[in-house]
């Protein structure tokens, strides 16, 4: 895949330790709109490390984070938030008893005449959402502990994308979903990328990041490894990066 123009996300040289062990090791690494780059590697190789660094949950030692071609700082969720980022962990973090609407504008109500919720308003804004990312989601009056896993992501990323998130991460959205929900995430996955999102996808399965993504990058012991564009390579390809830090010949 060929990339023209400015990067949506360029993290540059970047590193973090923690009590004196590095655990992300001068790696640079860059998102364009509509793309989706799958991070791989073990337990601890450094990539959710790298990516909280862009989310604010972690502070670098050293580097430069750019978003849109300028410097970004980056000292909390709330300073990511303030640049269009936003996070779906695989916890998702939903009010399981409380409905899609309420999910998605929670902490964020709307406020009608008197001072009271303006449910209606809420539903009709979530409906809209949710037409657009899933036009087959129905279950809108009734708590989200009720729905199945591909629904759930569905409002994770509905709420994200309500709030005018441009940069998403996505922590193994397909985890623990059977063929159909993984589908259905794919689905929603492809529809952001036409709305131009950039999205980085922290990842162990190697299936779903050739399935799901447009570039590769693996880390191992906090170095990169190297980057690849998934449609020159094989799954064994990124195993051997993965397994033995062996980058094929079409890694950059």
């Amino acid at each position: 895949m060929t990339n023209k123009g400015t990067p949506l996300v360029e993290m540059r040289d970047i590193s973090i330790s923690f009590g004196g062990i590095k655990a992300v090791d001068h790696v640079t690494i860059d998102l364009y709109p509509g793309e989706v780059v799958g991070l791989l590697g073990h337990n601890g190789a450094g990539k959710s490390t790298l990516i909280k660094c862009l989310s604010g949950a972690y502070q670098m030692d050293s580097g430069e984070i750019f978003i849109n071609g300028n410097k970004a700082e980056i000292r909390s969720p709330r300073d990511a938030r303030g640049y269009n980022i936003e996070t779906i962990y695989q916890t998702l973090a939903l009010a399981d008893n409380l409905d899609a609407a309420s999910n998605l504008f929670l902490g964020r109500e709307l406020i009608g005449p008197g001072g009271f919720l303006n449910d209606i308003a809420m539903e009709a804004e979530t409906r809209k959402i949710m037409g657009r990312l899933n036009p087959n989601f129905r279950k809108f009056n009734v708590p989200v502990s009720a729905l199945s896993g591909g629904q759930r992501q569905s409002v994770a990323i509905a709420r994200a994308v309500y709030f005018n998130a441009r940069i998403l991460i996505m922590d193994e959205p397909t985890a623990a979903l059977g063929p159909h929900e993984t589908q259905m995430v794919a689905e929603l996955i492809a529809e952001l990328k036409k709305q131009g999102l950039g999205i980085f996808l922290i990842e162990h399965d190697i299936h779903a990041v050739m399935e799901l993504c447009d570039r590769a990058v693996v880390m191992k012991n906090g170095q990169r490894v190297g980057t690849v564009n998934v449609s020159d390579v094989t799954d064994d390809d990124i195993l051997g990066m993965i397994i033995l830090g062996k980058n094929p010949p079409q890694a950059y």
